[in-house]
């Protein structure tokens, strides 16, 4: 039983690793400058926050301006322009303003979503120009939520989740997807999970916490009003609040205790991004994985003995008795005196 868990364990691991290899292949297209900025907004300071707002409402502003000019229309210091520079991934101003000519070059003036993905959809779109842009969009997203994560706090989280004695997840509409899909891996490895995804019950679950509780709430934009309600109550009761969302300056995260922000690229597709979901999912399976890791030999015993469980609801696989093309089936050979 517990090598069947533990197998599953290293693929759930093997699959993490696959997608950390998918978005960090060179043949991804590289990040551009405004995605950049937005992944590390949740790390800047005061000062580079300023310079960020000013460099996402004015891109082409570097090539027109010297350091010191942009220095002084952020209202901050040379200095700090070239920490600001060093955050984002180039090693001082200049590689930075190559990289905003670059980014401007795959510019048009009808374009609102080519920096990071190079062309947005257009209804004369060929299938196969959909397909190409679909999955840079969605890699793009990944590797800038992989970039945008600390670490460090994601153990923190991790070490909450494990520990304590009850998990509440809230997500109402495609975020009550993602909640009911975390809530099904924590269960499965011991961990007393719920999701919520309807307000009324949600909110009743959060008033039964305590300090010895976690409260995970997912929005995208931070902002649904159901979703803030139940993690508002849950912090009342006294859990341990983390919020997932791509708006760190949203009411969510002001409110959660921590929280993680999972880079969705501007809206390419309305009225949902499935781009968010994929961030959202990524940052969610890097969580269980750890949660995992804190105790490996419960994760082995609880996962064997649910795909134990389940067993005999899944057909064997059949085999294909056809012969092989181009290959002749042997004849048996007969038996001596006949």
């Amino acid at each position: 039983m517990p090598e069947s868990g533990e197998n599953t364990f290293q693929q759930l691991t093997a699959e993490l690793r696959w997608i950390f290899r998918l978005v960090t292949t060179t043949a991804a297209p590289p990040l551009g400058v405004r995605t950049r900025i937005q992944a590390n907004v949740p790390q800047m300071s005061e000062a580079m926050t300023k310079l960020a707002t000013l460099l996402l409402d004015e891109p082409l502003a570097p090539l027109e301006l010297s350091i010191t000019e942009l220095a002084a229309r952020a209202g901050t210091s040379a200095a700090t322009v070239t920490r600001f520079c060093r955050l984002i991934g180039y090693a001082g101003y200049l590689p930075f303003r190559v990289g905003v000519a670059a980014d401007a070059g795959r510019l048009r003036a009808d374009e609102t979503w080519r920096v990071d993905i190079g062309r947005a959809f257009d209804p004369e779109d060929t299938p196969e120009q959909v397909l190409h842009t679909l999955a840079q969009s969605h890699q793009a997203a990944l590797q800038a939520t992989a970039e945008s994560m600390d670490i460090d706090e994601v153990v923190r989280i991790a070490e909450a989740i494990a520990t304590r004695a009850r998990v509440d997840i809230y997500g109402i509409g495609g975020s009550a997807v993602m909640a009911r899909e975390m809530q099904l891996r924590l269960y499965r490895i011991g961990i007393n999970a719920h999701h919520w995804g309807e307000v009324h019950d949600g909110l009743t679950s959060a008033a039964l916490l305590d300090e010895d509780s976690v409260a995970i709430a997912i929005s995208n934009t931070g902002r649904t009003v159901e979703t803030i309600e139940m993690l508002a109550q849950a912090k009342s009761s006294g859990a341990f609040t983390l919020a997932i969302t791509s708006n760190a300056d949203s009411p969510l995260a002001a409110l959660a205790d921590v929280h993680l922000v999972t880079v969705a690229p501007d809206v390419y597709l309305q009225p949902d991004d499935l781009s968010a979901k994929h961030a959202q999912l990524f940052a969610l399976d890097l969580l269980y994985l750890i949660v995992a890791q804190r105790n490996f030999p419960r994760t082995a015993t609880t996962l064997a003995a649910s795909a134990a469980a389940v067993a005999p609801h899944r057909r064997a696989p059949t085999r294909d008795r056809r012969p092989t093309r181009g290959r002749r089936t042997a004849r048996p050979t007969p038996r001596a005196g006949r």
